[in-house]
């Protein structure tokens, strides 16, 4: 099962089929987190050496690490595959940060497919991202305005027409608030919706779109950009 499952611990999971030392080096190596962890932003760089390198808790020989903040990743050889799981550390305690605890949460959920599809579909290779994010639609929402809601279980083959782009590719994972699917003309990337369903703090839900392209020239992904900012600010407004 490849899918990120969430339980009431919570505790978010990944099977990979990749060997350990891969697995524990995709934590590790900067260049290596820096493909997966994240989008592509000016903030990147500061982030990947505050959360993986600065008061963390490191056990390199039961592949162990506990990185700042808290959270704790975990890597067990399953098979002929590598099961990761990341256990999300307990609330702080402090009301204004707590609020945005669901949103880490679904953001892991998020950055541990992206693990996944680095480990399996793309070792070594660099990606481009785009982002997208809305605190007044529901991802729900979105994957309904991109026509993506027909799409199947994962592993299955779907087509689409996503912002004026006619695309194909396989359904990635399904999660309660997030749809992930492959897009073979972006180099085969990966296209995930997350949000967070409403709340307190987000009457109407959270949404965002990362797109993670390989191969593309700047004048492709600068289309793709204009495209998708496009219909971002057309689709995603109350």
């Amino acid at each position: 099962m490849s899918d990120v499952q969430a339980t009431d611990t919570p505790r978010l999971e990944i099977r990979v089929t990749t060997t350990v030392d891969a697995a524990w080096r995709a934590l590790r190596d900067k260049d290596v987190i820096r493909q997966w962890h994240a989008w592509q932003s000016g903030e990147l760089e500061a982030e990947l050496d505050s959360i993986y390198f600065t008061d963390v808790v490191e056990d390199a020989e039961n592949h162990t690490l506990v990185p700042n903040g808290g959270d704790r990743f975990e890597i067990h050889e399953d098979g002929d595959s590598v099961r990761i799981t990341l256990v999300r550390a307990p609330l702080s305690g402090d009301a204004e940060w707590d609020a945005y605890y669901d949103d880490v949460t679904e953001g892991w959920t998020s950055f541990l497919q992206q693990l996944r599809f680095a480990l399996e579909r793309k070792p070594g290779e660099q990606r481009r991202t785009l982002f997208f994010g809305n605190r007044q639609t529901y991802s729900g929402t979105v994957v309904e305005r991109l026509e993506l809601d027909s799409a199947g279980e994962p592993g299955s083959r779907y087509t689409a027409t996503l912002a004026g782009e006619a695309i194909e590719g396989e359904v990635w994972f399904r999660s309660e608030h997030q749809l992930g699917v492959t897009v073979d003309s972006w180099g085969e990337g990966l296209l995930i919706i997350a949000g967070t369903g409403p709340s307190s703090t987000d009457p109407a839900g959270t949404s965002m779109a990362l797109l993670s392209t390989y191969g593309l020239d700047d004048n492709t992904y600068s289309l793709l950009d204009k495209r998708w900012s496009q219909w971002w600010a057309e689709n995603t407004s109350k």
